[in-house]
Order: structure tokens, then C-alpha cells, then sequence
């Protein structure tokens, strides 16, 4: 199963796949002028002025759900399998591709807004959606929304699931094994899964509003106090900092781990942590309740920086200000050997071992704790993604069971997650995060040739902008922007 797993993913995640990713990111960037730089006073005022409805949720809470989604297991495990298997320099590449993807996010999430719907008084949308009204392509769309349902309803919950059983698991112990249909399991596993599907199925069967509401409280929350406590490790190791700055803008560009790898390590991760041209962001963006797309647009670009390099940096200088991390070469052998061979660089224990090096007692339950609410709430988010395309598949087929098998899909690949390997989870988590990525990407791609949406009112609203409008409006005809339907009849 590993080698199947692992031949795939040399197939998705082929050196095609890093480029096109880098290059839409860095074409986006040029054809909006820079729209991350921009336009980054505008993204902190809408940030903290929208509004929700009955029908949507406030720019705020699309944020939260948008971020619970790319802050998780990609911002601790992640960034130590990157620094793991492409060294130091690895980091860099991470801080390249959300640069450059934060333009990609805009593209992205500003077309779910322009070709969102609302079914059963809620907003729903994403690249689906968007490939459809504007390539006039369902086949393609249809393709997107199944391997989108696949990817976030059951390969990539197993990543964030595994991560907080072998974050509990290093925390508290295994305590006692269990012999299992699945093999033998630890128990503070087995306690720590059917925790995590309890109150999983809570939420979910709650509904849209109760996931938003649950993920704007939980998420700034425990983003900042991860943020705080690598202050203080760094704060501690403060000299160490220059010297690690250096080793990572350095071996960027050196042989250490290959220049090829720390590239591929870099972006892999990079676009599996900020998720920009994924897909996943448009979902939630196509949810809020804004007066105009670009507004929302710019709002999930702000995301990707919070996400990368902000918490994502914040792992990569605990693990690397503390020498708390290997570099694998082929086989068995290392690069750089500065903890014990036989922990895996797709854990969090890279991270939990840093912190505990400084803050004795602390580090290894305050990780797991972290881990248990940035990967809680990401798996919260891929049910909301899942739950849109399973949407757009029931406007063909009006099946009123699929919402109620996804919720059970994806509770029992959650559990199967947090019980079994690290290495075929993540594996599994990289083709559902490669098939999407190769989709959108493309798809946005053949969309800003085709009618330049996004751009289009990108321009529209700074030209409101320079008028002084405080009121702003969009008119999609007016633009040339064809099947906007819900804001035609907004209009």
C-alpha cells in the first residue's frame, strides 16, 4: 500500500506540479501588480468590517473556516517533514510560494465570490462551481467536485487525525496495547480517536454556522498563543537567530539536501500548509457575505501570510534555533543528525522535541494540545469543502443522503487516521492535495484567458476605491462578466 501511495505521488507531485504552482503564483502576481502588496492596508479594514447574514457568514468568520483549513498539521508536521527531507533551505522555499501564492489565493477566492450560489438559504460555491459558469466545462467541474470529496472527505482528514494521535501518543504514553481488526492499536490512540469523532460529529451535524462559529473562537485563539510560546523559545535562543537565518536563506540555494529537494520539500508542503491554489480556500470565501468579490478575495490573501509566515515560520525557527530536526539522504542514511534516527520527520515530534528542550514539561502536552485544535478545526474545515462539492454534485443528483454518508465518510476516515501510520496518512494526504492542486490551478489558469474575471473586478473595485465609494457595488454585466447569476439578481 506504502509503495502504491508513494508511486502516485511521484506521478502528481512530479517537478511539473512544483512549477506550475511557483509560475501561476508569480503570473498571478505580475498580471494583478502585486495585489499581496498592494492592497494590504485594504485587507486589515475589511478583515475587521464585514458582516454575516442569514444567508452568509461575516469576511471574518470565512477567514477563520478558510484558516482553520491551512493552519494545521501542515504548520507543525509539515514543517518538519520539509526541513526533514529538504533541509534548512526548505523553510525559504515555503516563504517563496506564499508570497507568490497569495496572489493565486486572490484569483481563486474572488471567483467563488463573482460565481457563488445559495441553496437552501445558504451560500455555496468553489472551483466547481466556478469552472462550470465560467468555462461552461461540467464535465471538468463534475471532475473537481468528485476528487474534492475524496481528497477532504477521506484522504486528508486521515493526516490531521494521525498527527494528534502521535502527538498525544508522545505527550502521555501509548499505555496499554489492544489487539484490534486493525492490528494492534495503544489505547491512548483508540481514547484519543473516539474523542476527536465525538466531537466531531457534534459539530457537523450542526450545521455551516456552528462550524464558523466554533472556528472563529478557536483558531485566532490558538494561533496566537503558538505564536507566543515561539517567541518565548526564540526569545531564549535570541543569538541563535541571525545564524539560523542564514543556514535557511543559505542552504536555499546549496547542495545540503539537493536544491531540487529543499525546492520540492518547500513548495510541497508550502502549498499543502497555506493551501493557496488548492482549491480549498474558495470554498469558504464563496460563503461570506460582502458587498463586493474582490473584497473577499483580498481578505483570503491576508490568510496565506497569517498561515505561512507567520505560524509556519514560527515552527521552522523553534526546530531549527534548537538543532531539534535530522536531514534525511536516500535510504537510512543522514545529512544532518542532531536527534535520535528513529523519529519520523512526518510527526510533530521535531516540534514537540524543540520546545521541550527549552521549556521542560511544557513542550510535548502544550504541542499536542496546539496539534489537537489546529488539526481539529482543519478537518472541521475539509467536511465544509466536502459539503459544498457534495452541494454541487446534489443540483444534478438530488440525493438527500449523501450530506449524511459524507458526515459518516468522513468520521470513520478520521478515526482509521488516528490509529495507523504516519508515512501512508501523509502519503494519502499528498495525492488528495496534488489532484486538487493540478484541477484548480489549471482551471484558473484557462479561465483568466477565457474571461479574466477576477482581474476584471479587481479593477472595478479600486476604480470604486479612487472615486471614494463607500457604498460598493457590482455589476457583472456592466463588466462583461457573463453567468454571475447571483449577483445579477442581487442587482
Amino acid at each position: 500500500m506504502l509503495e502504491l501511495v508513494q508511486s502516485l505521488n511521484d506521478i502528481i507531485w512530479s517537478p511539473a506540479l512544483i512549477y506550475l504552482c511557483l509560475g501561476a503564483g508569480i503570473f498571478f502576481s505580475i498580471i494583478t501588480r502585486f495585489v499581496q502588496l498592494r492592497h494590504f492596508r485594504e485587507m486589515w479594514r475589511l478583515l475587521l468590517s464585514g458582516k454575516s447574514s442569514e444567508q452568509g457568514i461575516s469576511s471574518f468568520q470565512a477567514l477563520a473556516v478558510s484558516l482553520s483549513g491551512r493552519v494545521g498539521t501542515g504548520n507543525i508536521a509539515g514543517v518538519a517533514a520539509a526541513i526533514g527531507f529538504g533541509g534548512p533551505g526548505a523553510v525559504f522555499w515555503m516563504w517563496v510560494v506564499a508570497f507568490f501564492g497569495a496572489a493565486t489565493a486572490y484569483i481563486e477566492s474572488t471567483n467563488a465570490q463573482i460565481y457563488k450560489e445559495e441553496h437552501d438559504g445558504l451560500y455555496r460555491g468553489g472551483p466547481a462551481y466556478y469552472i462550470e459558469k465560467a468555462l461552461g466545462q461540467k464535465w471538468y467541474a463534475w471532475l473537481f467536485a468528485l476528487a474534492t470529496v475524496i481528497a477532504c472527505g477521506i484522504l486528508l482528514p486521515t493526516v490531521q487525525s494521525n498527527s494528534i494521535g502521535n502527538a498525544v501518543e508522545m505527550a502521555f504514553g501509548q499505555g496499554t496495547m489492544i489487539d484490534t481488526a486493525l492490528g494492534q492499536i495503544s489505547s491512548a490512540k483508540i481514547y484519543t480517536a473516539s474523542a476527536i469523532v465525538v466531537l466531531l460529529g457534534f459539530i457537523i451535524f450542526g450545521g455551516v454556522k456552528r462550524i464558523a462559529n466554533f472556528t472563529q473562537i478557536v483558531v485566532p485563539f490558538m494561533a496566537l498563543a503558538y505564536i507566543i510560546i515561539a517567541f518565548v523559545v526564540i526569545g531564549l535562543n535570541i543569538d541563535r537567530l541571525p545564524a539560523v537565518f542564514m543556514l535557511i536563506v543559505g542552504d536555499a540555494f546549496s547542495p545540503m539536501a539537493g536544491v531540487g529537494a529543499a525546492i520540492g520539500w518547500g513548495v510541497k508542503r508550502g502549498v499543502y500548509s497555506n493551501e493557496a491554489g488548492q482549491g480549498t480556500g474558495p470554498h469558504a470565501a464563496a460563503a461570506a457575505e460582502v458587498a463586493h468579490p474582490a473584497q473577499q478575495g483580498l481578505v483570503q490573501t491576508f490568510s496565506v501570510y497569517i498561515d505561512t509566515l507567520f505560524v509556519c515560520s514560527a515552527t521552522a525557527f523553534i526546530i531549527l534555533i534548537t538543532d531539534s530536526y535530522n536531514v534525511h539522504a536516500a535510504g537510512e542514511s543522514f545529512i544532518i543528525k542532531n536527534v535520535a534516527g528513529d523519529i519520523a520527520a512526518n510527526s510533530p515530534a521535531y516540534t514537540q522535541i524543540a520546545v521541550e528542550s527549552v521549556l521542560t514539561g511544557v513542550g510535548k502536552p502544550f504541542i499536542a494540545l496546539a496539534l489537537f485544535f489546529f488539526a481539529f478545526t482543519t478537518i472541521l474545515a475539509y467536511y465544509f469543502i466536502a459539503e459544498n462539492n457534495v452541494a454541487y454534485i446534489k443540483r444534478t443528483f438530488n440525493i438527500p443522503a449523501l450530506t449524511f454518508i459524507l458526515k459518516v465518510v468522513i468520521m470513520a476516515a478520521t478515526f482509521y487516521g488516528t490509529v495507523k501510520a504516519a508515512d501512508i496518512a501523509w502519503g494519502l494526504g499528498d495525492v488528495g492535495v496534488g489532484m486538487m492542486a493540478w484541477l484548480n490551478i489549471v482551471g484558473i489558469l484557462i479561465i483568466f484567458f477565457v474571461a479574466k474575471p477576477a482581474v476584471t473586478a479587481l479593477r472595478d473595485y479600486e476604480r470604486q476605491q479612487k472615486e471614494g465609494v463607500t457604498d460598493f457595488t457590482f455589476d457583472p454585466e456592466k463588466l462583461g462578466i457573463k453567468n454571475a447569476d447571483f449577483w445579477k439578481d442581487k442587482k
